[in-house]
């Protein structure tokens, strides 16, 4: 199959992707269209349906694996598929890990690194109800390996989850051994549940979109209630360890405007929160340095960083 990265304007295709994404819309003369998302594992592209009432355009929803024919198009700067029909495939016509983004960095070995790593805690507590989220309970061992940390922006693959969580542990061991005065059992049981209310917060792929909890609730209001259920089980867990790691947890994102509800007030709050930012903004500019890789050229303004990016060229 030509997979989406590969697209390039004047492009013809002809082949089956996953329908992320469907609208109906009208344009400004009354017409009825469609704007959909199409998806394959290496990223997603807009796509307009002109002629929904074509008698090529089969009757077709979101998450619909279909076969599309049209024509890739630059509209504003983007590429666009002006899509001509339509075919909704049947399952032994296509293989879902064509179209699912998945972490390059293979989710078993990473998952292995995290195991190690919950058996260096000293802290017997922390030790034991990092296991109990982990290693014994298998669903959501299962679920966060399978998550991605965000809908969009970051990490926003099967095994983002992982990833990402590992990064940032990673990075705060490497805090423990610049800055001796942190705990690194608090440091790094934090730094392993932060994100673990976006397995809730998120919904499993395809569909990767927000949950109704994660719309009211947030991953970080979900994730100190799971550490708190969890900790509930685990005979005689003090009440001080377990405020101290769910407050990392409610301070991890380091601002109100950000969406912490608290701000760091313990020095293994504040170490998670850069540890969190730096891996999550690192990946991010990776990310787009990958997705404009035949621009060797300034790449425009990007909100988040509020800054002009180009890649980075060294003369030789």
């Amino acid at each position: 199959m030509k997979y989406i990265k590969d697209f390039k304007e004047g492009d013809r295709v002809f082949d089956i992707y996953l329908c992320k994404h469907k609208q109906s819309a009208v344009t400004k003369n009354g017409k009825p269209y469609e704007n959909v998302i199409l998806q394959d594992k290496t990223g997603t592209i807009d796509a307009k349906v002109w002629e929904p009432n074509n008698p090529g355009i089969s009757d077709y929803d979101a998450l619909d694996y279909i076969e599309v024919y049209g024509d890739v198009n630059n509209f504003q700067g983007a590429l666009q598929v002006n899509v001509k029909r339509i075919r909704v495939c049947g399952p032994d016509e296509y293989n879902p890990a064509d179209y699912l983004p998945v972490s390059s960095k293979g989710i078993e070995p990473m998952y292995k690194e995290l195991k190690t790593i919950i058996g260096t805690l000293q802290n017997p507590y922390l030790r034991q109800l990092m296991e109990a989220f982990f290693i014994k309970d298998t669903a959501f061992a299962k679920a966060f390996c399978n998550s991605s940390a965000a809908k969009m922006v970051h990490h926003g693959f099967v095994g983002g989850l992982l990833e990402h969580t590992l990064g940032v542990v990673k990075l705060c061991d490497y805090y423990c051994g610049a800055y001796p005065i942190l705990n690194r059992d608090l440091l790094l049981a934090a730094a392993m549940c932060h994100d673990i209310g976006k397995t809730k917060e998120i919904s499993p792929f395809p569909e990767n979109d927000y949950t109704d909890d994660g719309q009211l609730l947030g991953h970080i209001v979900i994730g100190a209630q799971m550490v708190a259920e969890r900790a509930a089980t685990i005979p005689a867990f003090p009440h001080s360890i377990l405020s101290q790691l769910q407050h990392c947890i409610l301070a991890h994102h380091g601002k109100y405007e950000y969406g912490s509800p608290k701000l760091p007030a313990i020095i293994e709050a504040l170490a998670l929160n850069y540890a969190d930012d730096t891996d999550a903004k690192l990946e991010t500019f990776k990310e787009i340095l990958e997705n404009n890789s035949e621009n060797q050229g300034w790449l425009g303004f990007n909100r988040l960083f509020e800054s002009n990016l180009r890649a980075t060229r060294l003369e030789k």
